[in-house]
C-alpha cells in the first residue's frame, strides 16, 4: 500500500507500461484543437483528447467499456439489493453516476458506481429514512464531496493512516458477508432481519431449521463459477457467467428458491426521468448524519481506488477534481433515483487491465450498461438471491487486504492496537465511529511513544 501511495508523487505524463502506450503511428487521431490542459479541475478527459486521441484509444476503450459492463451488471444490483432497495437502483447509479464520475473526473482509469463499502450506510439509512431518505442523502452528499473538492481537500482526506483504511474495509467486509448469510442459506425468518450485527445472527440462528439446501448449491455453485473462471480463463467476466448458469439451471429444473423477481417484481425497461428528491427542512436534518456518512466513505474509496489506479498505470490522478466528479456523479444518480456512487477497486482494476486507455471506457460502460439494461430487464427476474449472496461473500472477501492485515499486526502493538479498534468498532458500532476513533489513536501514537522514551530516559531499568 505504502508503495501505491508513494507511486502517485509520479508525473502523470508517464507512460504506462504494456496497456496504456500509445504508439505513435497507431492511427488517425481525434483533432479538438485543444491546448495542452494541466490545472487542477481539468478532467481527464480533456487532457486525454488535447493530446490527441486516436481511433485506436477508442477501440481500446470500447473493449475495456464492454468489459466491465458485464462485470458491473450483476455487481450493481447484487449491492442494491444487500443495501435494502431495488436491484434498478444499483443499476440507475451505476449507468448515470458511473458515466459523470468518468466525463468529469481526475483519474483517467476510475469507474464509478455503487460499491460494497456502503452497503452497511445505505441498508441503515433506507431502514431510518426510506429509499426517499436515501435519495435526499446521496444528493445531499454529492454537494458536499463538490464543495469538498472546490475546497481542496482532497490531498488531507489521503492522509488517513493505512492501518484505519485496511480495519474500516475489513469489518465492512465482516457485516457485508453476515448480511448475506439469510439469502445464501435461504433461511425465512419470522419477523424483519434485525440491522445491528449481533440480533442479526441470533435471528438469523433461530432461523436455521428453514435452511433450504437448494438455496445453499446454488451459491455454492455461483461461488465455484466465478472461482474457476478467474483461474481457468482469467479474461472472461467471471460473475456474469455465474450468473448466467445459474439462473437457467433453477429456472430448468424448477429449484424452489427466491429470485428477483418473487421479491421484487419485473426491473423497469426504461430507466425514469430526472426528478428532485422530496426535501423539507426537517427531512434534510435528519439524514445529515448518513449523508455525512456517505461523503466521507465516498471520498476515501473514490481516493483510493484512484491511487490504486496509478500505482497499476504509473500515472498520476487529480484529488480536487476527482472528488467534484464524484459530487457530481452523486448528485446525478439522485436525480435519476439511484443509490450513492463512488470510484470502485475491482471495477476500475478490471479496466485497467481490459486495456483501456482514458475516461472514454467508463463512459462506454455506462451506456453499455443502459442499452443491457433495456434489453435484458425481464431476464433479471429470474436471477435467484442465493447467487447474489454468492456473489457480494466473494467481494467480501476480496475486499479484506490481508497481506497488509497481517503485516500491521505484526509491525507493532499501536498500529495492531489501531487496526483492530477501527474493525471492531466498526463491525459493532458504526463506521464513522470507527473511522474517527482509528485516527484519533493514529495521531496519538506519536505522542505515546515520545512519552514512553521519555520515561525511559528519567527512569532506567536496573540492570
Amino acid at each position: 500500500m505504502r508503495s501505491r501511495l508513494a507511486s502517485n508523487r509520479r508525473r502523470d505524463t508517464i507512460s504506462t507500461a504494456g496497456f496504456a502506450r500509445r504508439p505513435q503511428n497507431s492511427g488517425s487521431a481525434i483533432n479538438l484543437s485543444l491546448a495542452p490542459l494541466d490545472q487542477p479541475y481539468t478532467p481527464k478527459l480533456l487532457t486525454v483528447f488535447s493530446e490527441g486521441y486516436r481511433l485506436s484509444d477508442l477501440r481500446a476503450d470500447i473493449v475495456a467499456g464492454l468489459t466491465v459492463a458485464v462485470v458491473a451488471l450483476p455487481l450493481s444490483m447484487a449491492i442494491a439489493v444487500a443495501s435494502g432497495t431495488t436491484p434498478e437502483r444499483g443499476l440507475f447509479a451505476a449507468i448515470v453516476g458511473g458515466f459523470f464520475i468518468s466525463a468529469f473526473g481526475g483519474s483517467r482509469f476510475q469507474i464509478g458506481g455503487p460499491a460494497g463499502a456502503f452497503i452497511v450506510l445505505v441498508a441503515s439509512a433506507v431502514a431510518r429514512h426510506g429509499i426517499d431518505g436515501v435519495i435526499l442523502a446521496t444528493a445531499l452528499s454529492g454537494c458536499f464531496l463538490l464543495v469538498a473538492g472546490l475546497l481542496r481537500l482532497g490531498s488531507l482526506i489521503r492522509l488517513i493512516p493505512l492501518a484505519v483504511t485496511v480495519g474500516f474495509t475489513a469489518g465492512i467486509a465482516v457485516i457485508i458477508f453476515v448480511s448475506q448469510i439469510k439469502d445464501s442459506l435461504g433461511l425465512h425468518l419470522a419477523g424483519p432481519e434485525p440491522g445491528e450485527i449481533v440480533p442479526k445472527v441470533a435471528a438469523l440462528a433461530r432461523a436455521i431449521a428453514t435452511t433450504s439446501p437448494a438455496a445453499i448449491c446454488i451459491c455454492l455453485v455461483t461461488v465455484g463459477i466465478i472461482v474457476g473462471v478467474r483461474r481457468y480463463c482469467p479474461r472472461w467476466p467471471g460473475m456474469l457467467v455465474a450468473i448466467v448458469v445459474v439462473a437457467f439451471a433453477a429456472w430448468a429444473l424448477g429449484l424452489p428458491v427466491e429470485t428477483i423477481g418473487s421479491r421484487f417484481g419485473q426491473l423497469p425497461s426504461p430507466p425514469p426521468l430526472p426528478a428532485l428528491p422530496e426535501m423539507s427542512f426537517a427531512k434534510i436534518q435528519a439524514v445529515l448524519p448518513d449523508a455525512l456518512a456517505f461523503t466521507l466513505l465516498g471520498a476515501i474509496e473514490s481516493l483510493l481506488s484512484a491511487v490504486v489506479a496509478d500505482g497499476m498505470t504509473r500515472r498520476r490522478h487529480r484529488p480536487n477534481c476527482e472528488l467534484v466528479a464524484q459530487g457530481i456523479g452523486n448528485i446525478g444518480s439522485a436525480l435519476f433515483g439511484g443509490i450513492c456512487v463512488t470510484g470502485t477497486i475491482a471495477r476500475t482494476a478490471t479496466n485497467i487491465r481490459a486495456g483501456a486507455r482514458s475516461p472514454m471506457a467508463g463512459m462506454i460502460h455506462s451506456a453499455a450498461l443502459l442499452l443491457l439494461m433495456l434489453v435484458a430487464a425481464p431476464l433479471c427476474s429470474f436471477i435467484p438471491m442465493a447467487a447474489l449472496a454468492g456473489v457480494l461473500m466473494l467481494v467480501a472477501w476480496n475486499m479484506v487486504e490481508k497481506h497488509e492485515f497481517a503485516v500491521l499486526l505484526r509491525t507493532s502493538v499501536g498500529l495492531a492496537v489501531v487496526l483492530m479498534a477501527t474493525l471492531l468498532l466498526t463491525v459493532f458500532r458504526d463506521l464513522t465511529e470507527g473511522i474517527v476513533a482509528g485516527v484519533a489513536l493514529s495521531a496519538l501514537l506519536p505522542f505515546v511513544g515520545r512519552v514512553r522514551d521519555w520515561h525511559g530516559r528519567r527512569f532506567p531499568r536496573d540492570k
